[in-house]
């Protein structure tokens, strides 16, 4: 139940859609562009980055590339924030060369006066590994 209203926030699902973009043609300096100063990011394991090349150097042992398809967004609203949650499937290339498709993921992004605030990623890559 609202008390009052709040004021009107735009979308948010449309930027995040926009970053994913960029980072799926591995535009970087596009992809820079939408993240605010404090910009935190937090994958599994609890790893946390700031930096989009952090991402990179943490990514470089695990897969040689990933995509994202079927994405589907989500959006709520909290105090001056927009809550975006993107699900949809992983697809890419192990290391060895071998494909992998359709691996579940969710990320949760929060926006905050038209930048990314911050990035939670769950995915079940690790459970689809390749055993060595």
């Amino acid at each position: 139940v609202f008390s009052s209203g709040g004021p009107v926030l735009p979308e948010a699902s449309q930027l995040v859609a926009q970053f994913l973009e960029c980072m799926a043609a591995r535009n970087f300096e596009a992809a820079q562009a939408f993240l605010a100063p404090s910009f935190e990011m937090v994958f599994p394991g609890g790893e946390t980055m700031h930096q989009l090349t952090e991402l990179l150097s943490w990514a470089a042992p695990r897969y040689q590339k990933v995509g994202k398809t079927k994405m589907h967004f989500d959006e709520s609203w909290q105090s001056d924030k927009t809550v975006v949650y993107c699900r949809g499937m992983l697809n890419g290339v192990w290391l060895d060369g071998t494909e992998f498709k359709d691996i579940r993921f969710i990320d949760r992004f929060e926006v905050v006066k038209g930048k990314l605030q911050r990035q939670d990623v769950w995915n079940d890559l690790a459970e689809m590994r390749p055993k060595v």
